[in-house]
């Protein structure tokens, strides 16, 4: 049993007949426990942490560093690093640091090492998304592939049986069609490597229906024609879906939608990098969320937090990392007939988002 189908209600002892949560205020975070769980049997991924000069930033390090999820190389200014794991009582005796002397040399040394393949992941310290990520799709020193740069929350919804996962409310502001595909993909693949084999894709709009008047909804019906013809694989896509009908069997019966995806969604695929975060943060502070967020699409993944995240959020997100970066390394492994390489679109950087 993988770690995200182990705490489905529907497999909980504890699950009422009605599938509702237990208790007033939800459940408790079973699914981030169980992903943290399942590294115990894998080595911990060696992560460049970038400029972890706060005290979210560098305690989330050394938690996971604990847990065993990572294990960390802090890059930043070593002075400022060592000060504020001294404010917090912290011993990093034992941590390698690489000093740079600001958090853009720290963004530049972190990629640097990640493609020389030194580390195996990146973690977001105390520097903004667009500083990291603008080295990270950089043309001659980066570490960008054929597939466009996307980003994943992996959300714990007390409310909701399953994980979800929202992509993309971080990176890519205006996503095109083209841009839609990789998004997708990524967010399929991430699924996979956390034990989910055919996960159900929403492709969210205002409506279910299809409408030029809402170009949204059009890319949803192409997306769907593309996973017919093998051009999105390894999941099953519907759309367009309103938010009600993609998660609500009931909103979905109550409108005639005959899908195998509505009303019970493992991905929700927004329009917009707008709607995406609105829709993210809505359930964090509204429903009692905690939302791991990590970005795929480049030679390693990235450990993406903000500085509002728990401890547990943060841990989950190393723990997502570090699973999906285990089923690449074993996947790599495995001879497989040569399959070529998606082309990039795009000449240019993603539309990065001003995400804190």
């Amino acid at each position: 049993m993988t770690p995200l189908e182990r705490h489905r209600w529907s497999d909980s002892p504890e699950a009422p007949a009605s599938g509702k949560p237990p208790g007033q205020d939800g459940r408790s975070h079973a699914q981030y426990e169980s992903l943290i769980r399942a590294c115990r049997s894998i080595p911990p991924i060696r992560t460049a942490v970038v400029h972890p000069c706060d005290e979210s930033s560098l305690e989330a390090a050394v938690a996971a560093t604990i847990g065993k999820l990572i294990e960390p190389v802090l890059v930043g200014p070593e002075t400022r690093i060592r000060e504020v794991a001294s404010k917090l009582g912290i011993d990093i005796t034992n941590l390698k640091i690489i000093n740079a002397p600001h958090s853009h040399a720290a963004a530049g040394l972190a990629v640097g090492l990640a493609r020389s393949g030194i580390v195996g992941a990146l973690m977001k310290g105390s520097l903004h998304t667009d500083e990291l990520l603008a080295e990270v799709v950089r043309a001659d020193t980066g570490i960008r592939t054929a597939r466009r740069i996307s980003h994943v929350f992996v959300m714990d919804v007390p409310t909701y049986p399953k994980p979800l996962f929202i992509t993309d409310a971080a990176v890519n502001l205006f996503p095109t069609l083209e841009d839609k595909v990789d998004i997708v993909q990524n967010a399929i693949d991430l699924t996979h490597a956390l034990g989910l084999k055919m996960p159900k894709v929403a492709i969210l709009s205002a409506v279910e229906t299809i409408t030029s008047k809402i170009p949204s909804t059009i890319d949803a019906a192409a997306l769907c024609k593309m996973a017919d013809r093998g051009q999105i694989t390894g999941a099953l896509l519907d759309g367009p879906l309103a938010l009600d009908n993609a998660i609500s069997r009931d909103a979905a019966a109550a409108k005639s939608i005959r899908s195998t995806v509505a009303g019970d969604a493992d991905i929700l695929l927004v329009p917009t990098l707008e709607a995406g975060n609105m829709l993210v943060k809505e359930l964090t502070f509204l429903a009692n969320a905690d939302a791991a967020g990590i970005v795929l699409g480049a030679q390693v993944p990235i450990i993406l937090t903000s500085r509002a995240d728990s401890v547990r959020a943060r841990l989950a997100s190393c723990a997502v990392v570090a699973l999906y970066a285990r089923r690449k390394y074993v996947q790599a492994l495995i001879p497989t007939q040569h399959v070529p390489a998606q082309p990039s679109l795009d000449t240019h950087g993603p539309n990065i988002g001003a995400v804190k």
